[in-house]
């Protein structure tokens, strides 16, 4: 209808000349411009009157001779455009970049660092810088890329940039090279993200503090008992991990309250790998078979001394043959049993907490009496307790002690040599800031070197420092 009455009113003034000189070409030529505007808008396209009758300045007399619903349609905002749907991010756009550095500092204090040939060096199979010449040395130097495919789908992709290696002409150690420690995706199989298959190489469920991440855990290295059933804690395989909602109710709890947890790994597993450990390539047919359950229980209902107490529970088992590097040159011709069965132990602190975990079972080890490799048994594990001080306007403290013990073959060394550990550590983290913790530890160390050629048992003392940036 306004369309008609300009359009009405145009024709008006073209043909009675009195109506020419109540509007002047000013006029008309904005009264056309806001027809154009009404049929943009009925249209649907975008409005431009507003901008074209600001351009055109209006005459006071033909202002006074508009109708007054011409002038309050004329303020009226004009209709908008629809508006565009939101862009959907690309799973790209879903990918995190983070990572942790440790750098460490040993010093004996006492103790057997030197020896003569043919006898035991004070040395461990987890910190190569434990020498003679000990110094400042990088343990890890760690980044993870981590984010959705899809919502069923996840992947992860972690590299070490602190790993080792020996020249070939002397053999000197070579540090600061990158390694591959974990590729692989997570596809979930249900709705409630419950189910989840894992391909890739990641870490074998065998051993809590083997699934804990090395940045979350409180003591500078693992035990030697829980770590040689599969040292480096990685493998190429495929897991099926269940975990129940409730379950993961308790962990989140555990998570918000800065506990040092092992990370999600379901509570309950069962995983088929190579078996020759981490980025090595399989030399037999055969498959490493895990199965592993972990529970979290509340004791909370047995009185007000166990409010918010969690006491975490489980279990592992592990069949494999494998076939161990030999003095010789490249794998043995023959496979070896390397069967484990071990269990675990939690008691978060809130503020005391215990851990333990004990393994049993048989791994390729090398023996002096008929100077080869056979299975043997192998057993050992340690005790750990630590109280949780908490935040103290500085940072959150948290002072531990471990006692481990270990008697068996290390299968990640030349000819699986036997180790003979039995340590004690005392130390205390100080989580300054989220980004920065510094750990100091006094551990009395008494252990067999993992080199055959050696024998005996080497004593020390050392007093051990690390900081760790996360970012």
């Amino acid at each position: 209808m306004r369309a008609f009455g300009i359009i009405a009113g145009t024709c008006a003034a073209l043909v009675l000349p009195g109506a020419a000189s109540a509007q002047t070409v000013e006029d008309l030529q904005r009264q056309i411009d806001e027809l154009k505007a009404e049929l943009r808008a009925l249209k649907g396209g975008p409005v431009h009157a507003a901008t074209t009758a600001a351009a055109v300045p209006a005459s006071p007399a033909a202002t006074s001779t508009l109708p007054a619903v011409q002038t309050a349609q004329a303020s009226a905002p004009s209709p908008a455009a629809p508006a565009e749907g939101k862009k959907k991010k690309g799973w790209y756009e879903k990918l995190q970049i983070r990572g942790y550095t440790q750098m460490r500092y040993n010093a004996f204090l006492s103790g057997d660092d030197t020896a003569p040939s043919g006898r035991s060096r004070l040395r461990s199979v987890h910190d190569g810088s434990i020498t003679d010449d000990s110094s400042f040395s990088l343990r890890r130097a760690r980044v993870v890329l981590q984010g959705s495919v899809t919502d069923d789908i996840t992947l992860y992709f972690q590299t070490d940039f602190a790993s080792a290696v020996n020249a070939q002409s002397n053999g000197e150690r070579r540090e600061h090279f990158a390694q591959l420690r974990d590729a692989y995706i997570d596809v979930f199989l249900d709705r409630a993200h419950e189910f989840k298959l894992r391909f890739g190489q990641s870490k074998v469920p065998f051993g809590w503090e083997n699934l804990q991440s090395s940045s979350n855990r409180l003591t500078l290295d693992r035990s030697d008992a829980v770590n040689s059933a599969m040292p480096s804690e990685r493998d190429l395989g495929v897991v099926a991990y269940y975990t129940p909602s409730r379950v993961q109710a308790v962990w989140d709890r555990l998570a918000e309250d800065k506990q040092k947890l092992f990370g999600n790994y379901g509570a309950f597993a069962l995983a088929a790998y190579n078996g020759q450990g981490v980025n090595r390539p399989e030399h037999n047919r055969g498959l490493a078979k895990i199965a592993m359950a972990t529970w979290p229980f509340e004791l909370d209902g047995l009185g007000g001394a166990f409010a918010g107490q969690v006491l975490e529970l489980g279990g592992a088992a592990m069949l494999n043959d494998v076939r161990p590097e030999v003095r010789t040159g490249g794998v043995s011709a023959e496979d070896f049993d390397d069967n484990r069965f071990g269990v675990h132990a939690i008691l978060y602190p809130q503020p005391f907490g215990i851990q333990a975990e004990w393994n049993w079972g048989r791994a390729p080890q090398y023996d002096p009496g008929i100077s080869a490799i056979r299975s043997s048994k192998a057993g050992g594990g340690y005790v750990q307790v630590m109280y949780n001080v908490g935040d103290i306007g500085m940072g959150r403290i948290m002072p531990y002690g471990r006692w481990q013990r270990y008697r068996g073959g290390w299968k990640a060394s030349t000819n699986s040599p036997r180790l003979e550990t039995d340590e004690i550590e005392v130390g205390v983290e100080w989580q300054i800031v989220d980004a920065l913790e510094l750990t100091l530890a006094y551990a009395n160390m008494h252990r067999r070197e993992a080199d055959e050629r050696r024998s005996g048992r080497a004593r020390g003392n050392l007093l051990r420092t690390q900081l760790q940036w996360n970012y």
